[in-house]
């Protein structure tokens, strides 16, 4: 089954595997996804591994099956940072048991001492849990599909025995208070299960809606594609109309937003756009000629002509007439007295002065 899930896993997130023994071989099944397996060895530990795990990008942590104490501490963290969901296969026979089963291993292990809070951390990660069956017959099929709902504490004291005038009315006030308290003291109640998807009688049956929270979650996960068909699905089977999404700029939510009629004017959009295109053969054909930034009956604005302009630099060739000294003398005739001889034929002409010392051995340098 949980080889199955992997298919419905968008390809974009990454799969971090922790077992204590290879069995799922996911690397082989979808050798095109980001999936990276790790184990336990006798040096390194499966605590060491899942803190490497952690900083390796991953989206989906799977845990192969968590059979011992360890296992599930590493479960719950894994759930509960470094991960968008986890998944993970265990043996209860019921939800109340999978819930009882790892309560105590996390306090056999020492990672909590008090059972209710070792409940409480048990119950916030666990979302869904699909129980299957294996018959007498030998067929496998999924029995049912439970949610996990966990109770939050609300605070549900009164002090309107203020307000009471009488000593009667303020001692009702304070019965209701400590009614209150007693019954928060003794109630070790934190959540409640409800069966989403049961099989009965040979075919499955949509018992009870998903709870509100569950619902934005999954929503909040999809792409456009399957948050219509998931849409339609609530309405279709429980009535259930898409929430509206929160502005957090306002504070206010805004109104519900119709996907398949912005999915629709979406293509519709993109289509119009297709057949613009192909309409036109030749676009750099449609661009207009770009005219000069000067009136037509005027001359062009001359060009900037530098302060002196540098002649006879570089000799033509004329059939071999003119020789080196021809080039020398015309170098020599732009040279004015006081100023040291130019070697470089590029800077002739160039009002530039150059200082090499007195003594004319040193032209060269």
């Amino acid at each position: 089954m949980l080889m199955a899930i992997i298919e419905s896993i968008y390809e974009t997130m990454n799969l971090r595997i922790q077992e204590t023994a290879f069995e799922l071989h996911l690397r082989k099944i979808y050798p095109t996804r980001n999936i990276l397996s790790l184990r336990e060895t006798e040096t390194v530990s499966g605590q060491e591994g899942l803190d490497v795990q952690k900083k390796t990008d991953g989206t989906v942590n799977i845990i192969g099956e968590v059979a011992t104490d360890p296992v599930a501490a590493w479960m719950i963290q894994a759930a509960q940072v470094a991960s968008k969901f986890t998944l993970f296969t265990h043996h209860a026979k019921t939800f109340p048991n999978l819930v009882t089963a790892l309560r105590n291993s996390m306090l056999r292990t020492g990672v909590f001492n008090n059972e209710r809070t070792a409940e409480e951390q048990v119950v916030q990660v666990l979302n869904f849990d699909i129980h299957l069956v294996k018959d007498f017959r030998g067929r496998r099929y999924i029995e049912r599909v439970t949610e996990c709902i966990p109770i939050e504490e609300k605070n549900e004291y009164t002090f309107d025995h203020r307000k009471e005038k009488t000593l009667e009315g303020k001692f009702d006030k304070f019965f209701d208070n400590a009614t209150i308290f007693f019954s928060k003291t003794t109630n070790h109640e934190l959540y409640k299960y409800q069966n989403i998807l049961e099989f009965v009688d040979d075919k499955y049956v949509l018992s009870n809606p998903i709870s509100e929270t569950n619902i934005r979650e999954m929503r909040l996960n999809m792409n456009d594609t399957d948050q219509i068909a998931f849409d339609k699905f609530l309405e279709r089977n429980w009535g259930i109309k898409p929430p509206a999404s929160i502005n957090y700029e306002s504070g206010e939510a805004d109104p519900i937003v119709d996907l398949t009629k912005l999915h629709e004017e979406r293509e519709r959009i993109r289509n119009r756009t297709a057949g613009n295109m192909s309409a036109v053969e030749n676009p750099v054909d449609s661009i207009p000629e770009e005219k000069d930034s000067y009136n037509e009956n005027k001359e062009p604005k001359t060009p900037h002509i530098p302060r002196r302009v540098i002649k006879n630099i570089v000799p033509k060739e004329k059939n071999n007439e003119e020789s080196e000294n021809d080039v020398t003398n015309n170098i020599k005739e732009n040279e004015e007295p006081g100023k040291p001889k130019i070697r470089n034929q590029l800077l002739g002409g160039l009002d530039v002065n150059f200082d090499f010392g007195d003594d004319d051995d040193d032209d060269d340098k």
